[in-house]
């Protein structure tokens, strides 16, 4: 490595026309603290000489540079004080200087670091078993250091506790993004690779600084030109993998289930059929040739009109197994999405509940499936809600690969025009218990594998990034993407470490400022869910676009996602008692808990029980003066935000100051439209009168 490379890569860092993030690296400001660093800093020895770990030396040295100031240089032996990089057992002498029962901690992906002082000087070691837990520990290396934080006594250990830390991008090739909203797609325009391939490289660097290991690079809807990626497109799929592969980041490919038929003059894509389970051992041995690393298939099948195994008369397990099958000599995975309901629901008849469809598609076929498929769950039953339950699915499967599936993009949640930070959702959903042994068994401990024997698992969600100059369409959006690679490393991380930890990387160590964006973040998803949509009844958005109010925008069609209200009552009865006995798809005690009315959590009480208007809330407020109350307040608070925003002004650069500031008014003005027609809707259909008498229409 010389030091003409990563100099280069530090000049590319201030030229480049998109942000960088929480990679920024600004810099030390404090003069005392940047001296103490720089004796070790200033120079770097490596014991490792592979791909990946010639990347980890590439980004210690670029982000050492911008943050010292200082170019370190790169040594033949290790110096007095310097910075070492091993992997262990490359040096028997490096790997002394560590203790035994500290090395035996380490898996694969994890790393150590650690500052040792002996007669010779300091030393920080960065060490792993592995190359890929070396770049880990390098980006941990760097942003702990960006923290600002003191380093003579440094000493982490960490291992991720989720095997499989995935993006799925929707990506499209003609360059859209399925429920983007952060611009175009990064990889794609008018079905041919994009030309700023830095940019991807970019980004596999962000990914990889917080841990991600996987990547699904196109839409889960895979239509003509994306199913092309695995016949005369797959040269697009080896450049992307190229530089992916350099962060230690696997790629997977979402597929079309009808490929035999589309692009391989099959007359049918039957899993059963010997001539369709032959073409896919010789496609994916094509793709392999090209590709020897690939990850393996996301599927989805079966679910808004996607083919699949269905058309044929065959399960899940029928389908996936087949295509695992041609994987596995590779080495590959076959992700199988759960997302299945019957898009033709008739909205009259009350029996059918969609809420229902992915356990009772999935929960019988336990044990069924082949070792390398893995069921993708999203963590509600319904999609991605500012509130929904937990699906029954994740907890009730003891003998079958799982992984959890969330949302980044805010497709329901403001869609990064408004503030929602997701951090504090999904952290109540890692830490909900399933009850899958007992009391003590949160989703957290299912995905990870520690709860039932799996193979593989782990978490992934879909993407919010596109090409905006800021990557996330709203600024305050790159903490969500930020915050979701951090969780999937370690779920147990408390909220406010996270979200500390991304305000000084992107904004700098100002107390005034981590303490103001701190509470404007971890407000912002309450406040969203304030002024739209109460209770756990979720939806009441227009239709196809999903964003802003519309209350009966899908009351009435096939989709399946109904608030049931009429003059009197309003929620959708999922009870065992009385409805549609969703309730009795979780284990007995969460069943018991959301059946009983006086168990269930007041926050997803429409989602399980229909109620009149009048219904008391333990807070004494009926049902409707809650709804009126709750969309007042939520307008309220998102004009506060904006004044907590405004008095940083002169603190952040003018550029991501007015940028903010005009989210945030579009904001106000949003949540006002979602209050008045919310409020007016519930009024005319009830006749019931705010008893504060505020103006509604």
């Amino acid at each position: 490595m010389t030091n003409n490379s990563f100099e280069a890569n530090a000049r590319d860092n201030k030229t480049r026309a998109y942000d960088d993030c929480w990679l920024r690296l600004d810099g030390i400001k404090d003069s005392s603290f940047q001296k103490n660093y720089r004796r070790c800093l200033e120079s770097v020895y490596c014991k490792a000489d592979t791909r990946l770990a010639k990347t980890a030396l590439n980004e210690l040295l670029s982000g050492l540079t911008r943050l010292t100031g200082s170019s370190p240089k790169v040594v033949d032996d290790p110096e007095s004080s310097c910075i070492i990089l091993s992997i262990l057992a490359f040096d028997k002498e490096i790997d002394s200087a560590l203790a035994t029962n500290e090395i035996a901690k380490l898996q694969p992906e994890g790393f150590l670091i650690k500052a040792v002082k002996d007669n010779k000087g300091s030393k920080i070691y960065i060490t792993a078993k592995t190359d890929k837990g070396l770049l880990y520990g390098v980006f941990r290396f760097l942003l702990y250091l960006d923290q600002q934080k003191e380093i003579g006594k440094l000493h982490l250990l960490e291992n991720p506790k989720n095997p499989i830390r995935m993006i799925n991008q929707w990506d499209n090739l003609d360059g859209s993004i399925e429920r983007g909203y952060a611009g175009r797609s990064i990889f794609y325009q008018n079905n041919i690779l994009t030309t700023d391939m830095a940019r991807v490289k970019y980004y596999a660097r962000m990914l990889a600084s917080v841990g991600i290991n996987a990547i699904a690079i196109n839409n889960v809807n895979a239509h003509k030109e994306e199913t092309r990626l695995i016949a005369d497109k797959i040269h697009m799929v080896k450049e992307i993998n190229d530089i992916f592969r350099d962060y230690g980041i696997r790629v997977f490919l979402s597929i079309n289930y009808a490929s035999p038929i589309d692009i391989g003059g099959l007359s049918s894509a039957d899993p059963l059929d010997d001539e369709v389970a032959k073409w896919w051992v010789d496609r994916v041995a094509y793709i392999y040739k090209n590709i020897p690393d690939f990850g393996g298939f996301l599927v989805k099948a079966d679910s808004e009109n996607r083919p699949g195994p269905f058309t044929y008369n065959r399960n899940h397990a029928e389908g996936a197994n087949m295509l695992a099958a041609a994987l596995k000599p590779y080495g590959g995975l076959l992700i199988w999405r759960c997302f299945v309901y019957n898009c033709q629901q008739d909205w009259r008849d009350l029996t059918i509940d969609r809420a229902k469809a992915a356990y009772e598609n999935y929960h019988y076929l336990d044990g069924s499936f082949a070792d390398n498929v893995i069921l993708q769950i999203k963590n509600g039953p319904m999609d991605f809600q500012v509130r929904e339950p937990v699906s029954p699915l994740i907890g009730t499967m003891e003998r079958t690969n799982q992984m959890l599936e969330l949302q980044i993009t805010q497709e329901y949640t403001g869609q990064q025009r408004h503030l929602c930070y997701l951090v504090p959702q999904w952290k109540e959903i890692l830490d909900f218990d399933t009850r899958a042994k007992g009391q003590g068994y949160p989703v957290k401990k299912l995905v990870n594998g520690s709860t039932f024997p799996m193979k593989h698992c782990g978490i992934t969600a879909v993407s919010n990034i596109g090409t905006d100059y800021n990557w996330t369409g709203h600024y305050l959006a790159q903490a969500n993407l930020y915050g979701y690679g951090r969780l999937t490393w370690d779920p147990d991380l408390a909220t406010e470490t996270i979200t500390e930890e991304w305000i000084i990387s992107t904004f700098g160590p100002k107390q005034e400022l981590i303490d103001t964006i701190s509470k404007m973040l971890i407000s912002s998803w309450p406040i969203y869910e304030n002024y739209t949509s109460p209770l756990g009844i979720g939806w009441m958005v227009n239709p196809d676009h999903h964003y802003g109010p519309s209350v009966d925008g899908y009351e009435y069609s096939k989709w399946g996602t109904y608030h049931r209200a009429d003059f009197k009552a309003i929620g959708v009865d999922r009870t065992v008692a009385k409805g549609t006995g969703f309730t009795r798809q979780y284990r007995k005690d969460n069943y018991l808990m959301f059946e009983n009315i006086e168990t269930c959590p007041e926050e997803l009480i429409l989602f399980f029980h229909r109620l009149p208007y009048t219904y008391r809330l333990k807070s004494g407020k009926t049902i409707i003066q809650h709804i009126y109350d709750t969309h007042f307040e939520g307008v309220d608070q998102a004009i506060r935000l904006k004044e907590q925003w405004e008095k940083l002004n002169g603190m952040i650069d003018e550029k991501r100051f007015s940028h903010v500031l005009d989210r945030l008014k579009q904001q106000i003005d949003h949540a006002k439209e979602w209050r008045d027609v919310i409020n007016s809707y519930f009024y005319r259909k009830t006749g019931i009168c705010d008893i504060h008498s505020r103006k509604i229409y």
